[in-house]
This record gives structure tokens, C-alpha cells and sequence, in this order.
């Protein structure tokens, strides 16, 4: 074809440097990475490359139909042309099959490359411009180049067609397709990403992550042979990321997902995840950001920064605050169809910044001082915690029981007056079911979770291995607790340190109850509700379904927002946010507000003590926040027979105000004497509705 021989000779060499060279960019782009610190190395995870390729990846990819749909015509048929062209003209495996084959599959590709040239004629402000502009033209020129090639092999075009112009107008096109297709893996340019990418899956640092697995706990840092890695606490410079970690950052594919998705970039702070990791690939291979194509920090001028393996990056790559704007929500890591840990990076650099030079911005150094004095972050006596419970007569490990079948976790929120009305909600559900429950007392400690995000991996690991040691000397089935940050700490982050426990979020443990029977809920509350989905409930610990069922056995038909499940919006009081207080053009509170007044409720249930003190801090007018469990309390029906066997005596909740009544006319056996404090559904105006 066009010239006989020519054509073929041409690009048989054309290829063969095109590969070499790759070649060579690949090992230039794999001593980057191994700048980091030693990794376990996964070498059974690239194996596990194609399907987590198809199925994982693709997975998360497929919440844009658009955008799933012409990756899977896009990248595979460039993946099945890149294996036919080296076949046919590298290594000269020929025949009329792998022709057709070609044919097809640069067909598939061209299609695919026509839906992405027309995503970026207008594209959304998430998309990074720049070398990112010319991508569909390079794909368009590179699929059309191999289409065209393959008519006269197939026999669809006489073998003569075209001639020399053709020839040179191919050889043009193909060079230019190859040299961005090949060379862009491993050189630089948008298509590194596929190179890396593929890498990325196979040696992830959270191997449990695929298969549908989940894997959200922070990595520890081993405190005593720190010194034998880096010699430092945390990440100070690129080179001290751990060498699959510079791999994951070179996987960006600079969707802007995470942009989008990212409540600190929405409300103005200086904080955009996607440039934060193409801040991290510039401090891996040095040089400035001043070629970033995308969105920058708000309020921070792109071109500003530079960066090496060996220079520190705080301060000097990345302003502080952009480090301490994050709310650790894990937004950004749920969208990125990559599969990129941003919130790892994130803790690592404040763990350098905590711990090793101790500038928590904020009242955050407050916090974490009143954490190693007071076990708990508000610097309340730590003899006080079950103050709010004088008149619960609650069951206490080692002092009235030593094991029962449900320890209840109480968390901070027994320092807050807010929040105790969630606690005794609980404690009066739990009574109502006939649960065996007891609480640590006094000797309970703060979860560790304010400490861990803000880099005080020290603290953490010490309150940690205390609330480890205090529950090892009681016997219990279950931990319940109302809230998620604790239950996240308590479920993924104490088993490596000895605790491994069955933890239960109340909901899920209250939707166990209801649909077992021990607890009926009325259903003839016409409530206007939407619900807040937690972030550390939510997209840490995939716990969407429990507290929607609680409320619809309350017959509630929920409003749902529009950032809802895996999508919502955090409510911004993760993370140690509200301590270090960074500023922004707006509160994520308020634009979570937003959010729920859109929906047109009047009530919006949450089941997160931080996300009730998040919202209810947003000026009024404003929806009533109410936590699940006050809400069940409402609608609790009890039985006679469980009220005979039961209860004494009845307290009230009017709201904020617990009023104790004392039903001293009820002719109740003395075996009966057991206190359980309850709020029915309707009046109680004699004995006989005891």
C-alpha cells in the first residue's frame, strides 16, 4: 500500500523509537517515585490490573453516565488499537482477523473520542484546560490515522488507494498520535495518567479497597522505630511519602471530581484537592505550578510556588492553610475515579506540621493540650463526664457489673448540654427494648479522632491504647454509640493496637431492634424531614440505609437533598475544622443549610452529634435539627406488658428540659423496680394507661 513497502518500513521504525523511548520515560518517571520511602509492595495486585480496571475504577466512573460511556469506548478502544498496531506493524503478526480487529477497534475509539471532543467545546469549570484542550484532537487524529491504515488491509479499499499524499498524510497523523499517545504516558502530558494509573492499581496502598471492599482507616505511625524510616514524624518534604504514594499522584487524571465535590473549595477556602495533587507531582519532579491548567486555591495566585523532593513543602509548595482547610470528609476521595488517597496526604503533612515543628493553627494546639491533660478536647474535669447522667442510674463496668451485652460509648458529647438529650433518647430506647447495657464511666476516654486528623498521632495512639486497656478488663458483645467519629475510631483504627470490637452506630443497632420487634414505632407522625447524611457514617463506613429505615418505620416519606448518600455535603465539623478555623467566603454549615432548605422540611434528622452542633449553629430562621433517636423516642410505643415489667417510674423530655414524674399512685409489684426513662406518643392520664 501507498508506495508498497514504504509505508510499512516508515512506521515500523517510527514505532519501534516510539516504544524505546517510552521505554526510557517510564524508568525516568519510576526513579521519581521511588524518591519515597519503602512501601509493601502488592506484586499480586498487578495481576488484579484489568479487572479493577473494569470493574472498580469503572465503578465509580459510571455515576456520569456521559462520562463512563465514552471512557469505556475511549480507553478501550485505545488499549485494544495500542496491542493490534504494535502486533500488526512492530512485530509483524499479520492476517485478516487482527486487520478487522483493528478496523473495529479504532472505530470504537474514534467514537469515543467525537463525545469527548464535544465534552471539552464547553467544558465545566472543573476541568483543567491547557495540554487537556488538545487530548481530543490527539485521540480523534490517532484513531482516524489507524482506521484508515486498516481499509486497504481489510480489502474495503483497493491496496493502491491514495498514494504517496496519503502516505505522508498518514505518516503525519500517526506521528502525532503516537508521539502523544506513547510518549505522553511516560513523559508527561495527559496521557501519563494511563501509565500511572494502571500502576496505581496494582501496587494501591489500600490493597482492601477493590472488590468491593472498604478501607478508611488513617495508617499508623510506628513511634518507635519512626527513626529507622524517615527520622521524622509525618511528611515534611515529597521524598518522605511513601513511594506508592508519589506513584498515586502521577495517576491524576485532573477531572476535578474532587473540585466539585469538595465543601472547603465551595465555601472559599484556599483549598482545591485536584491542584493539591498536582502540587504533589511538582514537588516530586521539581519545578514551579505555574503550568497548572486548572482551578487554583481560592484566594491564592497560581505560578506562586515551587517545589523539589528534598524542599519542604508547607509554606514553601503549599500554603499552610490549604493543609488545614480539610475537613477529612473523604468527598474527594469518593469521586476520584482513579482512585486517589487525598485525605492520607493531607494527615500526613499535618502530622509533620504537628508533631515535629507544633504549629496547629487555630485553638487546635488548645485541643490537643487539653486532650493529654484531660482526656477529653474541651478541658473538662475528666471526673465530670457522667455528670449528665446523676439521674439515669446507669450501669457502670466495675463499679455496679463487670460484663453485659452492650457497652454504650458515650463519647464528648456528655459535655455538651445539647447533645445529652441524644444520650438519654438512647438510654431510654435501650431500657425500652430490654437491652443489657453498662457504660465505662469516668474511666471512658476521648475516642482519639479530633487528635488523629489534626496530625497528633502520639495522642491518639495514647488514648487509644487506654480506652484498649480499660474495655479489656470488662465482658461485652457489643459497642453502641451515637457517634460516628468515635465508631469509625473504634471499628478501623483501635484493631491496630489490639482492639477488636463489634461496634454498632445507634442506628444501626436501633434498626436491629425494630425490625427484631423489640422496639414499635408509631406511625402517625406527619413529619416535613430531610435527612443529613454524616460523613464518617456515610462514605467511611457505607451506612446509608439504617437511619432511612428507622425513619420510614416511623412512617416518614423523607425529602431527600440533592447531595444526598455517597454525595452529600459535609456538614464542614470534621477533621478539627471548626478548631483551626481557616477562612473562607462562606461557612459549609450555612451552605449545607442551604441545601436542607431546599428541600422545603421543617425538620432536619441527623445522627451525628458534631453535625447537630455544625447546623443548629447556623442563624435562624432555619429547620429544627433533631437527632434519630430523639425522633424514635417520640414515636416509641411501649406495651402493657413491658410496662408492668418494667417501670417504676417515667421521666418526660420536653425539648432541652428533663422533668422527672413520679408515678407513686401506680400499684407496681417490687420486682418491678427498675427505673427506664421514656417519652410516649400520647398522653398518659391514668394507671390504666401505665
Amino acid at each position: 500500500m501507498f508506495a508498497d513497502d514504504f509505508l510499512p518500513s516508515v512506521l515500523f521504525v517510527l514505532l519501534l523509537v516510539s516504544v524505546l523511548l517510552t521505554l526510557v520515560g517510564a524508568g525516568r518517571r519510576v526513579r521519581l517515585w521511588r524518591q519515597g520511602q519503602a512501601s509493601t509492595v502488592h506484586w499480586a495486585g498487578l495481576l488484579s490490573i484489568p479487572r479493577r480496571y473494569l470493574v472498580d475504577l469503572h465503578h465509580v466512573v459510571a455515576s456520569d453516565k456521559y462520562i463512563s460511556n465514552t471512557h469505556v469506548a475511549t480507553a478501550g478502544g485505545f488499549v485494544l488499537t495500542t496491542i493490534l498496531v504494535l502486533s500488526i506493524y512492530l512485530f509483524g503478526i499479520s492476517g485478516p482477523v487482527l486487520n478487522y480487529a483493528l478496523l473495529a477497534s479504532s472505530a470504537l475509539m474514534f467514537i469515543g473520542a467525537v463525545f469527548v471532543f464535544l465534552r471539552r467545546r464547553n467544558p465545566p469549570p472543573n476541568l483543567s484546560k491547557g495540554p487537556w484542550s488538545r487530548l481530543p484532537y490527539s485521540l480523534l487524529t490517532y484513531a482516524s490515522s489507524f482506521f484508515i491504515l486498516s481499509l486497504p488491509a481489510t480489502g474495503l479499499l483497493p491496496t493502491n488507494t491514495g498514494g504517496w499524499l496519503l502516505a505522508v498524510v498518514l505518516l503525519i497523523g500517526i506521528t502525532w498520535g503516537v508521539g502523544e499517545m506513547y510518549l505522553g504516558m511516560a513523559w508527561g502530558g495527559p496521557m501519563k495518567h494511563a501509565f500511572a494509573g494502571a500502576l496505581h492499581l496494582g501496587f494501591h496502598r489500600r490493597q482492601e479497597r477493590f472488590g468491593g471492599g472498604r478501607s478508611t482507616g488513617l495508617k499508623s505511625i510506628n513511634l518507635e522505630s519512626i527513626h529507622l524510616e524517615t527520622g521524622k514524624l509525618g511528611v515534611e518534604k515529597p521524598e518522605d511519602f511513601k513511594w506508592n504514594q508519589l506513584l498515586s499522584f502521577d495517576a491524576c487524571v485532573e477531572c476535578g471530581r474532587c473540585e466539585k465535590a469538595c465543601p472547603a473549595f465551595a465555601a472559599g477556602q484556599p483549598l482545591n484537592p485536584k491542584k493539591l495533587i498536582q502540587d504533589m507531582v511538582v514537588g516530586m519532579a521539581g519545578g514551579s505550578d505555574a503550568q497548572f491548567a486548572g482551578s487554583p486555591y481560592p484566594g491564592v495566585q497560581a505560578g506562586t510556588h515551587k517545589g523539589g523532593a528534598i524542599i519542604p513543602i508547607v509554606n514553601v509548595l503549599v500554603p499552610s492553610e490549604t493543609v488545614w482547610s480539610c475537613t477529612t470528609c473523604r468527598a474527594c476521595v469518593q469521586e476520584c475515579p482513579m482512585m486517589i488517597e487525598h485525605v492520607d496526604a493531607i494527615v500526613d503533612m499535618r502530622r509533620f506540621e504537628t508533631l515535629e515543628k507544633g504549629q496547629t493553627p487555630g485553638k487546635g494546639a488548645e485541643l490537643l493540650e487539653n486532650l493529654k491533660t484531660t482526656d477529653n478536647p474541651n478541658g473538662y474535669a475528666p471526673n465530670s463526664r457522667m455528670n449528665w447522667a446523676a439521674d439515669q442510674n446507669l450501669p457502670i463496668f466495675g463499679q455496679q457489673v463487670e460484663q453485659a451485652d452492650v457497652l454504650l460509648w458515650i463519647g464528648d458529647a456528655a459535655f455538651d448540654m445539647r447533645n445529652q438529650r441524644t444520650l438519654r433518647a438512647m438510654v431510654s430506647l435501650l431500657r425500652a427494648a430490654n437491652v443489657d447495657f453498662a457504660v465505662l464511666g469516668d474511666s471512658e476516654c476521648d475516642s482519639g479522632d479530633p487528635a488523629r486528623r489534626l496530625g497528633d498521632e502520639a495522642t491518639f495512639q495514647r488514648l487509644a491504647k487506654t480506652n484498649i486497656a480499660t474495655m479489656a478488663q470488662y465482658k461485652f458483645k457489643h459497642i453502641v454509640t451515637a457517634d460516628p467519629h468515635a465508631f469509625h475510631c473504634l471499628k478501623n483504627e483501635y484493631g491496630d493496637f489490639g482492639g477488636n470490637y463489634d461496634v454498632y452506630h445507634h442506628t444501626g443497632f436501633f434498626a436491629e431492634l425494630v425490625k427484631s420487634q423489640k422496639l414499635s414505632l408509631s406511625t402517625d407522625k406527619a413529619l416535613s424531614l430531610t435527612y443529613h447524611d454524616p460523613c464518617y457514617l456515610g462514605r467511611y463506613n457505607g451506612e446509608y440505609d439504617a437511619p432511612r429505615y428507622l425513619l420510614e418505620a416511623m412512617g416518614i416519606s423523607i425529602k431527600e437533598m440533592e447531595r444526598s448518600k455517597t454525595k452529600a455535603r459535609c456538614c464542614g465539623g470534621g477533621g478539627g475544622a471548626p478548631i483551626t478555623d481557616i477562612p473562607g467566603t462562606q461557612r459549609i454549615p450555612d451552605m449545607r443549610m442551604e441545601d436542607a432548605k431546599a428541600t422545603k422540611a421543617d425538620i432536619i434528622a441527623v445522627g451525628c452529634p458534631q453535625c447537630s452542633l455544625m447546623l443548629e449553629g447556623v442563624v435562624e430562621p432555619r429547620p429544627q435539627v433533631k437527632d434519630i433517636a430523639e425522633l424514635m423516642l417520640d414515636a416509641l410505643v411501649l406495651d402493657t406488658q413491658t410496662l408492668d415489667a418494667q417501670i417504676l417510674g417515667k421521666q418526660v423530655l420536653e425539648e432541652e428540659t428533663a422533668v422527672d414524674t413520679k408515678l407513686s399512685a401506680v400499684n407496681l409489684e417490687p420486682t418491678a423496680a427498675k427505673v427506664v426513662n421514656v417519652k410516649v406518643s400520647h398522653k398518659i392520664t391514668s394507671t390504666a394507661d401505665v
